[in-house]
């Protein structure tokens, strides 16, 4: 096993994020701020979009923390945008198990939220969940 599959052993702190169809399971681990995701790091995982990098990241920059920790993530379901919102969601909860006093940052900062929003189901008779069929009069 290679350095970025390889589990730290030892105490962690857990959090579980959600975002769209994503769920993500996070541990975060005393360490140096390298980020794992299903076994690869994050450049590998999500690709090279700077943008998810940033995001990713966030509520370990907010709270300072981002050279303290290690984060192992395992995330299932959903698109690169979801799985993003979901570790980070994770990554969240986990440093408030680490310190409650890092909530009010991460609550004003919005990364504590449960973003509920989902695709809207289909409905019979419609071609997508709002889209009609074109009307003829005759």
């Amino acid at each position: 096993m290679s350095d970025a599959t390889a589990a730290p052993k030892g105490q962690f702190y857990y959090g579980v994020g959600r975002r769209k169809t994503s769920v993500a399971r996070v541990r975060l681990y005393p360490g140096t701020g390298n980020v794992t995701i299903n076994g690869k790091t994050a450049p590998d995982y999500f690709g090279g979009r700077a943008l998810n990098q940033i995001l990713l990241v966030a509520p370990l920059r907010a709270t300072q923390t981002n050279e303290r920790f290690d984060v192992v993530a395992t995330v299932v379901g959903g698109g690169v945008s979801g799985q993003v919102g979901a570790v980070r969601h994770g990554i969240a909860r986990a440093l408030v198990r680490f310190d409650e006093e890092l909530r009010p940052t991460l609550k004003s900062a919005g990364m504590l939220t449960r973003d509920a929003r989902m695709k809207e189901r289909k409905k019979v008779g419609l071609k997508r969940a709002r889209k009609a069929p074109q009307y003829t009069k005759r």
